[in-house]
């Protein structure tokens, strides 16, 4: 997997965290790689590629230690925030987070190993990003 694969495979993570993927959450994550210069030159057909990599790994017993160590293998830690972010914008953008999206997103931070103020910080603007009137 690419660094930018696995920024895919983040969002695509925390939107089915809650067994349910959602459209607006889904057109996030085209937005995201369509507009983003971390996504410059990146096969936005690849995006069923990995999204398919991430339903297999949760459909197994130690499916979600395989992501998350998939993940930590291929993403420079560099952009262990800029996942945390996307990660974060995915889960705001349907207007609610279910308990089980804070805890993937709790999970996230922990195994990416993004501080607690970094991370306050980033999901303050994923709010502010994604709020309506």
């Amino acid at each position: 997997m690419t660094a930018q694969d696995c920024l895919v495979a983040v969002m695509v993570a925390v939107s089915a965290s809650d067994e349910r993927l959602r459209t607006t959450e889904l057109v996030t994550i085209e937005r995201i790689v369509n507009h983003l210069p971390v996504f410059g030159g990146y096969d936005q057909d690849r995006i069923r590629t990995v999204s398919q990599v991430v339903f297999d790994l949760f459909a197994e017993e130690d499916g979600l230690d395989a992501f998350f160590g998939l993940i930590r293998d291929n993403l420079p830690e560099r952009l262990n925030e800029t996942a945390y972010a996307l990660a974060c914008d995915v889960a705001a953008a349907d207007g609610a987070l279910q308990q089980t999206e804070i805890r993937f997103l709790e999970e996230i931070r922990y195994e990416l190993s993004i501080d607690r103020l970094a991370g306050a910080a980033i999901e303050r603007g994923a709010r502010a990003r994604h709020m309506t009137l």
